[in-house]
């Protein structure tokens, strides 16, 4: 089964989906991002620039198809078609068709209020289809 895991009071949702994109390129992952085209777009330019030393290797997915391949990281309005299933990093307002056939699926949650409350909505969307969920507040993690 998917395991599902929420990262809450993210200060910035882009800024800190490059630094766990980064991070789980580093440990041999794949990612699919998902989300609105201007959140993928902006996400795009980050990952360009977020770091002086460090490059995350991405795509878009509509891209050429070896490029596509060989990406480790790739940014997708649908998980339709996508090459690879290992990890969902969903960084839009809706729970993403298709979630399931990953191995896990990471919400990524900011500190605006609409956001906690569709964030509200895709939790129950996972709950209430038997998932166990992780939660991870980044909150905690800052004032330690």
């Amino acid at each position: 089964m998917t395991e599902v895991a929420f990262h809450f009071n993210a200060p910035d949702r882009v800024a800190y989906a490059c630094r766990l994109l980064r991070k789980a390129v580093s440990s041999g992952a794949k990612i699919v991002v998902t989300g609105l085209p201007d959140t993928l777009q902006q996400l795009d330019t980050e990952l360009w620039t977020f770091s002086a030393t460090d490059f995350v290797p991405h795509c878009l997915l509509d891209s050429e198809a070896a490029l596509v391949a060989a990406s480790p990281v790739i940014l997708a309005a649908s998980t339709a078609a996508v090459p690879h299933l290992q990890v969902l990093l969903n960084l839009g307002p809706l729970v993403p068709s298709g979630f399931e056939r990953f191995e896990r699926v990471i919400e990524v949650v900011c500190l605006d209020d609409e956001d906690r409350q569709l964030a509200r909505g895709r939790w129950k969307h996972y709950a209430d289809r038997g998932y166990a969920i992780t939660r991870h507040d980044l909150a905690l993690k800052t004032s330690a």
